[in-house]
């Protein structure tokens, strides 16, 4: 066959192996846009968009430029609502996305494994989780949501704060307004502690507490410093570790396979480097695997109160909110659960 009706045929169908090695990129070269738009909640310097802006960076720099992709943060490609982020790539506004797996339950209700409350005690419960069978699971799931995830990530363990009072039993939340971003689960969660919860997104956060719209939130120590939210009058904050808030990066399915081969390689290696940095800026200064604790001295030095609970004190939270995890292991599926259990055994044993 001629070399130019094969390279015809390549260019108008892709058909071929051997011309796709000759050319590697030409062809997909011609149908690259303009600009790819990231997005994700939030703004730097908290972990999760931090990661958002490194993996643009790094394809942007692999490819020389051919794949621009420019971030897009605070949500702000869909009003500032984080929960919309899924719907907005399945119709072609969003090409990729930093998402946490709060702000995709709303849409999956398997994402809510890692919303069930005091089912990981600490980071390496979660790690368990997202590197083995589970978060294999979990990108399976996704995948057939017409996106293709390609690193699970980290924004950190949530905590709580607020501007009341310590906060180390159940009973010291009753009757507070606390917000939540995403997910009946967590209305149910702080319910079940006699608290007011509050439904808000990231974005209406920061104004709700400078005015008392609400008492507390709920979000991990490094995006709280990162905020300065201790400026809102969140003077008291309790270390729980009630649970984690996983970030998953993903591109549009029709984005991906518009790729080449090599271009899908520099996408995915370079949010794989991205994550594994992101989770190291969530963890830093928390004294995790020997690291500081310039976080906790950095909560001090603003002269935040800081309740690390007991394993005991945790445990009377888990209790209480017993019926909420049951139910929900229902929703989430009980043999996703139950392997997530089982992994988490492990790591403890």
């Amino acid at each position: 066959m001629p070399i130019r009706t094969s390279r015809r045929r390549f260019l108008l169908a892709g058909a071929t192996a051997s011309a796709a090695l000759a050319a590697p990129w030409v062809s997909k070269a011609q149908s690259l846009k303009s600009e790819y738009k990231v997005s994700v909640v939030g703004n730097r310097p908290i972990a999760l968009s931090e990661g958002a802006f490194q993996w643009a960076e790094l394809v942007t720099q692999r490819t020389q430029g051919r794949i621009n992709m420019k971030v897009y943060p605070g949500s702000q490609l869909v009003g500032g609502d984080q929960t919309r982020e899924l719907v907005a790539m399945r119709q072609g506004v969003i090409d990729m996305t930093v998402s946490s797996t709060i702000n995709l339950s709303p849409q999956i209700r398997e994402m809510n494994l890692f919303s069930l409350p005091f089912l990981m005690p600490g980071p390496a419960a979660f790690d368990a989780l997202i590197g083995g069978e589970v978060g294999q699971d979990l990108f399976r799931v996704l995948a057939t949501r017409d996106v293709v995830p390609v690193a699970w990530g980290e924004n950190g363990f949530r905590e709580i704060s607020n501007s009341k009072r310590p906060i180390r039993t159940p009973a010291d939340l009753r009757g507070m307004k606390i917000r939540f971003a995403a997910g009946a689960i967590f209305s149910e969660i702080y319910t079940a502690m006699g608290a007011n919860p509050v439904q808000m997104s990231f974005a209406d956060l920061q104004p709700a507490l400078s005015t008392g719209a609400v008492d507390g939130q709920e979000n991990p120590v490094n995006l709280f410093l990162a905020f300065k939210m201790d400026t809102l009058a969140q003077r008291h904050l309790s270390v729980w570790n009630y649970c984690a808030d996983a970030g998953i990066f993903h591109v549009a399915k029709p984005v991906f396979d518009s790729f080449s081969a090599q271009d899908r390689e520099i996408v995915v290696e370079s949010a794989r480097e991205a994550a594994r940095r992101q989770i190291a800026a969530a963890r830093r200064g928390l004294g995790i695997g020997g690291d500081t604790r310039d976080s906790f001295e950095e909560l001090k030095r603003r002269n935040v109160e800081v309740q690390e609970l007991t394993p005991a004190e945790k445990a009377e939270f888990a209790r209480v909110t017993r019926p909420v995890f049951d139910k929900w292991a229902e929703q989430v599926g009980r043999d996703l659960v139950r392997k997530a259990e089982a992994a988490i055994a492990r790591v403890r044993a």
